[in-house]
């Protein structure tokens, strides 16, 4: 019994091991874990044998296998995967991207060179970074991501202006925004709109979602060979293309909702009508009229400031609530991409529909964009770029008018919204209503632009190949205004603006890029060519007055056109430049580059600038005493010296013009400006030094930088004696300085099945005026520019709080004494404030495990104030009839009291002369995007053939620290003033401004 039974168990045993021995065949299908495309040529390899084979270009494999062996997956730019077989016959497997692959190659001027053997300071974002981002343009999706760079939405209303800073501003007077490139064709992003509001955003045309990449240029190695428009940074954003295989179709769909990050606490109606009776009563003004004999007493008083007694009978209205909204959020995007060895495309749609938390604000976007490659033949290479987008952007007017609706906030909550008799909204309020406004008058902006080039490259032998671009740029952009018959501009009749605008802008460049390997120790590559560009802008202004009622809004309809007219500019550059990069034993670096740049812009005496620059690294773990540290990934030394500029000014500033004019009906010419001969470029001088540090397989690695950069020769609008019969004449002046230190760190803090990276930046920058040869410049109500200190410094009086005996405001008397006065014409005026922030940054977190995904970005800034100029209307101790913030409660009413708020007395300006009692530390920690997503399983998806499908939700603002008492710390009202002096000088201002939106969508991302 026992031998049979040991028979059967070694037959047993003999046929299992036959059936594990077996082959079989396993298949199954290899896709991208990023986009669920499927990826052709995937190896797919039994691991410890050679037996494998490749996925086919729907990314499905068959493979023979026996036993139950490990399988590895692997492919170039993606993470290897490794899966047991088992008892499966299927395997599908998302391969995750490798983003150190990823990040090897990075985009320069005039094409791309691999990360590691970079020597200037050039920071990549990709795509996929700033993806499903519910903002209007791709500034606002970059903020918080780049060390050295500062973004300053400046208000919530959408498609506003946004500024960028790269490493400090290098002008007064000058423009300071980056050059921006789209797939190598500079274009046009300066606002385009009237000059009675707030700046346009041209970058809004373009739809975050097509890019792939994006690359800021910030020292001068890299942003040199843009030469004269570089002082600035240059922002290279490249559009996404398709990739040879199955053609993959990918829809996108999101919807949200957006509210104000923050409101502003005012008074209700029993606590505004305490205040005011109080102040009424402690005025000396007051007094002096009923001793006069122009009111009986106080109640009279009263009664003659608020019509029907409204004092008496008040009201309770909440008229912030009134403008503030929850506003809706929408946007569709469809792609295709895919084709052949042959032939790539990538075509995609998008619509945006976006409201702003602001009633009567919104932005509408719809885009579509199409890019081939070609390969003609196996030399000659050919593409086109095209997009066009249509926007519409129903604006508000401007922070400084009345009729803006956050100007609202200015009327006393004892006032009712709408008329009791009549229903309407109340036309008696101590101010405009700008409900009225609201209703009766719109200002739309509608622009179409089109961005397109065409391109091809011919390698002429191995390792040389010409490269020649065509692009174009044009922007068709029109603004219609209507103020309705009630409003407080259009009565009585009615009026109405027009204003269309044309920009083109073509630019060609041809160059050759030279690429040659010399032994087994040398590498060099070359780049030489010429560029041209020429940009033409014409436009058109009329406005119109006396409408037969408010059904007729165009100017066709005006009874009278008052004003009108036709202006025309254009300018253009040629260009030269070169670069030789050279690389000794895979670890010796040098980087030599040149611009030459000739402008229309400057005067015959200096129309031709030359920029260089010279940028050298060291690979020390190559190097022999440190190849044994196997921790050590990559340690890279750099440094950088060379010149950029700033052309960034009038078209015409260097000329000596004239303009036409009339007297007495007769037509004549009138001098309008005078000639310079001699103008030329900004020059900055730029020092980079860096190192770049990996551990650990680069799963830790990072950046630490200093940098200086020095400009001379300002273009500076110097002031002239008004007896010459100019105000400015615009000249080489002045000197000012940038240094500051950045920091870049990355770390793969957890991989395996659970995955949790981060990114951290932080940028020290400190910005001086050396020079302005005695000048002092002003912009705004409190800025200045002057000599020895920081750009923007806010000067006015320095407010020294509360008398506590008597309630009286204090001033210091002068700069540096403690000495205090109640007399305000008696004070001196000094530097109070600084809106620089000392640094700025951002922290993100990405996690994800088994299909869910988290990401947390974390935006701050530390050391900056804001002047919040509206606190001398509604944080001034009830000095006037505006409603006030909660704190003017905490005033000064009896000796002793300690407080910041003077005694309220009306019309008695008591503490509300312009000082610095309005200016706040408005340092914040923003939790700017937060992203939780989960990827369905392909096991699922499958079977209805899609091949990724994403849900998420998104939130960006979620949260904001700050002891800023404002509605937003992140603010800096242009106002109507758009010129670059007052953007550059005038700057963390708060006036009535809109905060920032705090929006919340829903999404899909579908690919099949």
């Amino acid at each position: 019994m026992k031998r049979h039974l040991l028979l059967c168990l070694i037959l047993l045993t003999v046929l299992h091991l036959s059936a594990v021995g077996q082959n079989r065949t396993i298949s199954g299908r290899v896709t991208s874990a990023a986009d669920g495309t499927p990826l052709p040529g995937v190896s797919v390899v039994v691991k410890g044998t050679t037996i494998g084979a490749s996925t086919d270009p729907n990314g499905r494999y068959e493979l023979n296998v026996s036993g139950n062996p490990t399988v590895v997956f692997s492919f170039v730019g993606f993470l290897n995967r490794e899966v047991t077989v088992g008892a499966n016959t299927t395997i599908d497997v998302a391969l995750a991207e490798d983003t150190k692959t990823i990040n090897e190659v990075v985009v320069v001027g005039y094409g791309t060179q691999e990360a590691r053997d970079v020597v200037g300071s050039i920071a990549s974002v990709k795509g996929n970074e700033i993806a499903d981002i519910p903002v209007p343009s791709v500034e606002s999706a970059i903020q918080g991501r780049v060390a050295g760079v500062q973004i300053t939405s400046g208000s919530g209303k959408v498609g506003q202006g946004i500024k960028v800073r790269v490493r400090g501003s290098a002008s007064v007077t000058a423009g300071n925004q980056p050059l921006y490139v789209v797939d190598g064709i500079p274009i046009t992003s300066e606002s385009q709109g009237v000059e009675n509001n707030e700046p346009t955003n041209p970058l809004a045309d373009l739809n975050p979602n097509d890019i792939e990449s994006i690359e800021i240029l910030k020292d001068a190695s890299s942003s040199a060979i843009y030469g004269s428009r570089a002082s600035n940074g240059v922002v290279l954003i490249t559009t996404k293309r398709g990739r040879a295989g199955k053609t993959t179709f990918n829809f996108d769909y999101s919807t949200g909702f957006s509210k104000p990050t923050n409101k502003v606490e005012f008074l209700n109606s029993a606590e505004y009508l305490e205040l005011f009776n109080e102040s009424v009563a402690n005025s000396e003004t007051v007094r002096s009229y009923i001793e006069a004999g122009f009111y009986a007493d106080l109640d009279e008083f009263k009664d003659d400031y608020f019509l029907e007694g409204e004092w008496r009978n008040p009201a309770n209205s909440n008229w912030q609530d009134q403008v503030f909204r929850t506003a809706g959020y929408h946007q569709f995007d469809l792609t295709a991409s895919g084709g052949s060895e042959k032939t790539r495309f990538y075509v995609g749609g998008s619509y945006t529909d976006q409201e702003g938390i602001l009633v009567g604000n919104n932005f509408m976007r719809a885009s579509t964009r199409i890019n081939i490659d070609h390969n003609a033949t196996d030399k000659l290479t050919i593409g086109l770029n095209f997009s066009l987008a249509r926007t519409v952007n129903d604006r508000v007017a401007d922070d400084q008018a009345f009729a803006t609706p956050l100007q609202i906030v200015a009327l006393p909550p004892i006032q009712p919204i709408l008329d009791p008799e009549t229903g309407e909204y109340n036309t008696g309020t101590a101010y405009y209503n700008g409900l009225i406004e609201v209703r009766d008058a719109f200002r739309k902006t509608v622009g179409y632009r089109n961005l397109s080039t065409i391109y091809a490259s011919y390698a002429i032998v191995p390792g040389l190949t010409f490269r020649t671009e065509l692009g174009l740029d044009l922007l068709n952009q029109s603004e219609n205004t209507y103020q309705g018959r009630e409003t407080q501009d259009g009565s009585p009749a009615g009026s109405a603006e027009s204003r269309a605008v044309t920009v083109l802008n073509y630019t060609t460049n041809n160059f050759l890029n030279y690429v040659k390997q010399i032994g087994e120790t040398q590498n060099v590559e070359a780049t030489l060519g010429i560029s041209f560009q020429k940009s033409e802008t014409e436009s058109n202004y009329v406005s119109g007055i006396g409408f037969p009622s408010d059904d007729f809004k165009r100017i066709t309809n005006a009874a009278e056109i008052d004003f009108g007219t036709s202006e025309g500019t254009e300018y253009s550059l040629l260009s030269y430049f070169a670069r030789v990069n050279y690389k000794l034993l895979d670890k010796y670096l040098l980087s030599v580059s040149g611009r030459l740049d000739g402008s229309s812009r400057f005067g015959a005496n200096n129309r031709y600038g030359f920029f260089p620059a010279v940028g050298v690294g060291w690979i020390l773990n190559e190097e022999p005493f440190l190849q044994g540290a196997e921790f050590l990934s990559l340690l890279k030394l750099r440094a950088s010296y060379g010149f950029t500029g700033n052309d960034n000014i009038g078209n015409f500033d260097a000329r000596g013009l004239y303009t036409s004019g009339s007297y007495a009906g007769n037509p004549g010419i009138i001098p309008l400006s005078v000639e310079n001969p001699d103008l030329k470029w900004e020059t900055t001088e730029q020092l980079d030094l860096g190192i770049n540090f990996g551990f650990l397989r680069n799963r830790i690695n990072g950046a630490v930088e200093y940098y200086q950069k020095k400009t001379e020769d300002l273009l500076l609008a110097v002031q002239v004696p008004a007896t010459s019969g100019y105000a400015t004449v615009t000249r080489n002046v002045g000197n000012l300085e940038n240094k500051g230190v950045e920091v870049t760190l990355n770390t793969e803090n957890l991989v395996g099945a659970f995955t949790w990276s981060s990114s951290f930046n932080i940028a020290f920058n400190r910005n001086k005026v050396t020079n302005l040869n005695g000048q002092v410049i002003t912009s705004g109500s409190v800025n200045r520019a002057v000599e020895g200190q920081p750009i923007g410094v806010f000067y006015t009086f320095k407010y020294a709080g509360v008398d506590p005996t008597n309630g009286d405001a204090l001033y210091y008397l002068r700069a540096g004494s403690d000495e205090t006065t109640n007399d305000y014409s008696a004070a001196q005026q000094q530097v109070v404030g600084d809106p620089n922030p000392e640094y700025v940054g951002g922290f993100n977190n990405t996690f994800s495990f088994k299909g869910f995904d988290l990401s947390v970005l974390l935006q701050f800034s530390y050391g900056n104030e804001v002047f919040n100029n509206a606190g001398r209307f509604m944080s001034a101790n009830m000095d006037y009839i505006d409603n006030q913030t909660r704190d003017q409660l905490n005033r000064w009413r009896q000796p002793g009291d300690i407080t910041r708020v003077p005694e309220a007395r009306f019309l008695d300006g008591n503490g509300t002369g312009q000082s610095s009692r309005w200016i706040y530390d408005a340092s914040y920690l923003r939790g700017k995007t937060l992203t939780l997503g989960y990827t369905l399983p392909t096991s699922i998806i499958s079977k209805f053939h899609l091949t990724r499908v994403r849900v998420y939700a998104s939130g960006q603002n979620f949260f904001t620290i700050t002891d800023y008492p404002g509605w937003d710390p992140e603010v800096d009202t242009p106002g109507t003033a758009s010129t670059a002096q007052r953007q550059n000088v005038g700057i963390g201002v708060d006036f009535y401004t809109t905060p920032q939106a705090k929006t919340i969508t829903f999404g899909v991302n579908i690919g099949f």
